[in-house]
Parts: structure tokens; C-alpha cells; sequence
């Protein structure tokens, strides 16, 4: 069976602070996304129950790319709303780097997931996913679901506040340069 992805953009939009600390909501229940697809509450709990049993974590990747992990997701859980993540972006990384650039700039705003279909009914024009093998989280560029997005970003441990700065007065540099164009 094929990984399957899921893009959703968070309603809250991809909001950035000083730091590599991120989360949001990576998926929501009850909402149709672009592919006609409704994951319904409690998909992914079996998921997360076997990632826990086996102490493994669902992996952060740079737009799906298993080559690229940019950080460490600290949290992934189920709520009433959704697919709850918080996690790490790593500076020590060049994507990680990248993508915390991106994400001040406001370049990068979305989070999808890939996963395995293990239970799912055919709908009009698309499915309800009752159950799914959740195996990563990914910070994309454009989202399938329109209220996937990152909800927050904290501070940076003290060690990288010097590469912050830097992703900061570029950021500003950029908004600079576009105000004049």
C-alpha cells in the first residue's frame, strides 16, 4: 500500500516568534479537504498507540521528503479537534535552518500528513478515513486542507539565538527590498 499525503493549512495561520518551537494543528476532523477526503475523530489513535508502545516518533519532514528531516515533533496527539503537533525545528540542520528562514518570512505556512489508509468508507466524491498509519508530518508549502497550518512559534534554545538573529534581520532585509519594489 502507497503513503498517501495530506496537506491541510492551519486556520490560525503560521505564526512566527523568536524561536524553532512550532505547532498547530497538522490535521482537523470533520473537514473536507481539496481531495474530497473527511478524516473522522479517533483515526489515528491506534497510530499513535503503537509509535508510543514501540518509542518511535512521527518524523518532521521538509515537504515529504523522507531525506530531509528538518526537526523533531516533541508532541503529536488527538483532540477533539484534531491531530495536535509541537515540535522542534533543528538549526543544526541547513533544511531546519531553511525553514525556519521561510516560515518568518511568511513563505511557508502549511503542514501535511503521510499515511497509510488502513480503514476508510467511498463517500460522494471522496472518503471518511476511520483509521490511519500515520508516519510523518511535514511542513509544506501548500496544504490540502486550508486550516492545517503551524499555530505558534516559541523561543530557541540560547545556543542558536545568533543563527535567529540572523534568519531575523534577513527577513527584514526582505520585507525591506519588496516595500520598495
Amino acid at each position: 500500500m502507497e503513503l498517501e499525503h495530506k496537506f491541510h493549512r492551519p486556520e490560525a495561520g503560521l505564526v512566527v516568534g523568536d524561536g524553532a518551537v512550532i505547532e498547530g494543528y497538522a490535521s482537523l476532523f470533520g473537514q473536507r479537504d481539496q481531495g474530497g477526503d473527511v478524516v473522522e475523530r479517533g483515526a489515528y489513535a491506534g497510530s499513535l498507540a503503537e509509535l508510543a508502545a514501540g518509542r518511535r516518533r512521527v518524523k518532521m519532514l521538509w515537504q515529504h521528503d523522507p531525506a530531509q528531516p528538518i526537526g523533531i515533533w516533541d508532541e503529536v496527539r488527538e483532540d477533539d479537534r484534531g491531530l495536535f503537533v509541537r515540535g522542534r525545528l533543528l538549526p543544526e540542520v541547513a533544511k531546519g535552518r531553511e525553514a525556519a528562514a521561510l516560515v518568518a518570512a511568511g513563505a511557508l505556512d502549511g503542514l501535511s500528513i503521510g499515511y497509510r489508509v488502513a480503514r476508510a468508507e467511498k463517500t460522494a466524491g471522496g472518503r471518511r478515513l476511520l483509521t490511519l498509519d500515520l508516519w510523518e508530518v511535514s511542513l509544506v508549502t501548500f496544504p490540502m486542507l486550508a486550516t492545517a497550518r503551524v499555530g505558534a512559534k516559541a523561543a530557541v534554545p540560547a545556543e542558536s539565538e545568533a543563527v535567529t538573529a540572523a534568519f531575523r534581520a534577513a527577513a527584514q532585509m526582505l520585507a525591506s527590498l519588496r516595500a520598495t519594489i
